[in-house]
């Protein structure tokens, strides 16, 4: 009977390389999960007075076709009504985001008299 011993070196040796593969391979993976953007869409408003209710409705209507190329890809099959849930989630979720990041009293009041629902918006006080 022949049988072949390795120092325990070598063994060390493999056990090192396997798990260095192993980090590796996760540490791939955690920066390509990493590096998945949300889509977006930028959407243009330098030409609107946001003052007025017809700039805010105008802006809110560009916002709202902006969500609607944003979320295309969960229009697969509206029959299905898990599906219709996730594009209506997904629609609600993008032109909330856009109203709070423009952050206009008429854009808030357009969002609010079309969804029946208010975005939360930030107060700001300043300490003169």
């Amino acid at each position: 009977m022949n049988i072949t011993t390795h120092p325990i070196g070598f063994r060390g040796l493999i056990a090192t390389v396997i798990l260095s593969a192993l980090a590796t391979g996760f540490a791939t993976i955690c920066a390509a999960a990493d590096t998945t953007d949300v889509p977006q869409v930028v959407v243009k408003f330098g030409d609107l007075s946001l003052s007025t209710p017809q700039g805010a409705n105008k802006l809110y209507s560009r916002i709202a076709a902006a969500a609607q190329e944003v979320c295309k890809p969960f229009a697969v099959d509206d029959r299905d009504l898990g599906v219709r849930a996730r594009l209506n989630a997904c629609l609600y979720q993008a032109i909330a985001d856009a109203v709070t990041k423009v952050g206009q009293p008429e854009l808030f009041a357009i969002y609010n008299a079309k969804n029946g629902t208010q975005v939360r918006t930030a107060l700001v006080s300043q300490n003169r």
